[in-house]
C-alpha cells in the first residue's frame, strides 16, 4: 500500500480527548521524563530531516541551538507554518487534520533546547488553518500541557518570502519579510543588543551579532526553527524510539513524508508515502496518474528545484536519490505536466513568479530576475530572438551572484534545467515553429479540496514591488518597504 498514515490520520482528529485515545500525548510524558540530551541524542538517531525543503538533519538543528544558548535571555521555538512554495499544500492539511501532534512536538522542542516560548508563524489568509490551531493550542493549555510555556499563534503577510526562516523572524520582530545573513541559531525572534558591553536595542546587527556560547558575554537569543511536518513526527519518535522511526523509509531518509500531487493529473492531492517510494508511483497513488491517453513528460517540485524529466520518473522520492539525479525533493510538492503542456510557459511561469517574490536586498536576485522574467515571457510567446536567447543564458549565470537565501538559486535552477533538458522545445519556441502561449500562472495553492486544487489567481496582477497597483513603481521592496518600521503591513 503506498499511502500510509503516521502523520496524516484516514479522518481529522476531532478533539483533545480523540487525540488522547489515539495515543497522543506520549510523546511530551516521556520527554519530561528525559533530560535535553537524552531528546535531542534521539532525534539525531532516528535521522529526522526537516521536512521544510532544505533536509537538514533535525537533532543537529536542535544540538546547535542548545549550544549557543544564551545567558541573560530564553530561546524561542518558531513553527514554520508559512506555506507559500507553489505545488504545495502538506503542512495546511496536517493542521487541518491534526493540529496536536504539531503543538505536542513544539512543546518536546521547547523542552530540548530550554525554551519559554512557541510561536506558531502562519499567514493571515489560512483562516481555517489559523482556527483549527488556535482551538488546539487551546485544549492543550487547558489540559496543563504547556506548564509555563507561552504559546500564541502569529498571523504574518502573503509573501513568499516570509516563509524563508529569517524573513519569518524578521516579520514576528515587526518588520517586513526580508530575509537576514545571520541564522536563527546566532540571532533568534527578538533583536537584542550584540553583546552585554552593547545596550542599544534595534536594527542593523545582523552582520554583528556573535554566537551566543556558554560561558561568553553575548546576548542574542537563539531560536529554533522547525517545519511543521518536521515537529509532527517528533511525539511518536520520542514515544516509541528512533528505531520506530527507522522501520520506513531508507537509510539516509527515515521515516514517511506527505507529498502534494497537482497539474496534469486525473486528481489532486496531499498524501503520505514512505520515502524511498518511486516519483511514479506517489503521482499514481495521490494524483491518479495522468490523465487517460497522455503521458507525464516532465515534474517541477514546486518552484525550488529543476525539472524531473520523463525518463527519471522512477526515481525514488528521498533527498538522495533525488540530489543524485540533479534535483531536490524540496516540500514534496510535485507538479505534473504531460505532453499536451508547454514546459517553456510553464518555466515562464516560474521566472515571472521568483522575480516578483524577490524582495530586491540583493541586486542580481530582483534586477537580473526581472531580466529573466522579461525574457522568458517573450520565449514563451514565441517572439524571442537571439539577442533575447543570450541574455537569458547570461543572467541565468548571475542571477544569484550574491544572494542571501535560496530564491535566487531556484530561480537558476529551473531555467537551467529548461535549457538542458528540452532544448529542443526552446528552440521551437526562438524559431517560431512552437505556438506561443502566454506564461503558465505559477503560484500559492490557496485549497486542495475534492481532488482538484486552487491557484492564487491574483498573483498575475502582483507587481515586482510587492503592490497590486496598475502600475509598477520602479522600487523593490526592499526601498518601499526598508524603513524597518515595527508592525506595518503589506498590501493585501
Amino acid at each position: 500500500m503506498t499511502i500510509v498514515h503516521r502523520v496524516l490520520f484516514p479522518h481529522p482528529i476531532v478533539d483533545l480527548d480523540e487525540y488522547l485515545a489515539r495515543g497522543g500525548g506520549k510523546g511530551l510524558e516521556a520527554a519530561r521524563q528525559s533530560g535535553p540530551e537524552t531528546l535531542i541524542a534521539e532525534l539525531e538517531a532516528a535521522g529526522l530531516r526537516g521536512r521544510g525543503g532544505a533536509g537538514f538533519p533535525t537533532g543537529t538543528k536542535w544540538r546547535t541551538v542548545a549550544a549557543n544558548r544564551s545567558s541573560m535571555f530564553p530561546t524561542t521555538v518558531v513553527v514554520n507554518g508559512a506555506e507559500g512554495e507553489p505545488g504545495t499544500f502538506k503542512d495546511r492539511t496536517i493542521l487541518r487534520n491534526d493540529p496536536y501532534q504539531v503543538v505536542e512536538g513544539a512543546l518536546i522542542a521547547a523542552q530540548a533546547v530550554g525554551a519559554n516560548t512557541v510561536i506558531f508563524g502562519l499567514k493571515r489568509s489560512f483562516g481555517e488553518e489559523v482556527a483549527r490551531l488556535q482551538s488546539a493550542i487551546d485544549e492543550i493549555v487547558a489540559a496543563g500541557w504547556a506548564q509555563g510555556i507561552e504559546i500564541e499563534v502569529f498571523e504574518g503577510p502573503n509573501e513568499y518570502l516570509y516563509g524563508e526562516e529569517t524573513a519569518l523572524l524578521e516579520t514576528i520582530d515587526g518588520r517586513y519579510p526580508f530575509p537576514r545573513i545571520a541564522p536563527p541559531f546566532r540571532r533568534g525572534v527578538t533583536e537584542v543588543v550584540a553583546t552585554v558591553g552593547d545596550t542599544t536595542s534595534g536594527s542593523g546587527l545582523s552582520a554583528h551579532v556573535e554566537m551566543a556560547g556558554a560561558g561568553s558575554d553575548q546576548v542574542a537569543p537563539p531560536t529554533l526553527v522547525d517545519n511543521v511536518e518536521t515537529l509532527a513526527n517528533v511525539p511518536r519518535i520520542i514515544a516509541r524510539g528512533a528505531a520506530w522511526f527507522r522501520t520506513e523509509g531508507t537509510e539516509k531518509s527515515p521515516g514517511t513524508i506527505v507529498c502534494t500531487v497537482t497539474g496534469s493529473t486525473r486528481r489532486h492531492g496531499v498524501g503520505e508515502v514512505q520515502m524511498g517510494t518511486p516519483l511514479r508511483e506517489v503521482i499514481e497513488a495521490i494524483g491518479g496518474g495522468p490523465h487517460p491517453g497522455r503521458r507525464i513528460r516532465a515534474v517541477l517540485p514546486g518552484t525550488a528545484q529543476g525539472f524531473i524529466t520523463e525518463d527519471q520518473l522512477d526515481t525514488p522520492v528521498s533527498y538522495e536519490a533525488m540530489a543524485a539525479i540533479g534535483s531536490g525533493l524540496g516540500s514534496a510538492g510535485f507538479i505534473v505536466f504531460d505532453d499536451t503542456d508547454d514546459l517553456v510557459a510553464a518555466a515562464a511561469g516560474v521566472s515571472r513568479f521568483l522575480s516578483i517574490e524577490s524582495c530586491g536586498q540583493c541586486t542580481p536576485c530582483k534586477q537580473d530576475g526581472l531580466q529573466l522574467a522579461g525574457v522568458m515571457d517573450k520565449l514563451s510567446r514565441s517572439q524571442a530572438g537571439a539577442h533575447d536567447m543570450a541574455i537569458l543564458h547570461k543572467r541565468v549565470g548571475t542571477v544569484a551572484d550574491g544572494a542571501r537565501c535560496y530564491l535566487a538559486t531556484q530561480h537558476q535552477n529551473v531555467l537551467s534545467s529548461l535549457l538542458a533538458a528540452y532544448p529542443d522545445e526552446v528552440e521551437a519556441h526562438v524559431a517560431g515553429t512552437a505556438t506561443g502561449v502566454t506564461p503558465a500562472l505559477i503560484a500559492e495553492l490557496v485549497d486542495v479540496d475534492g481532488g482538484q486544487a486552487t491557484w492564487d489567481e491574483r498573483h498575475r496582477e502582483k507587481q515586482p514591488d510587492w503592490t497590486y497597483d496598475a502600475e509598477y513603481s520602479g522600487k523593490v521592496p526592499a526601498e518601499r518597504y526598508g524603513e524597518h518600521r515595527a508592525h506595518q503591513t503589506l498590501p493585501e
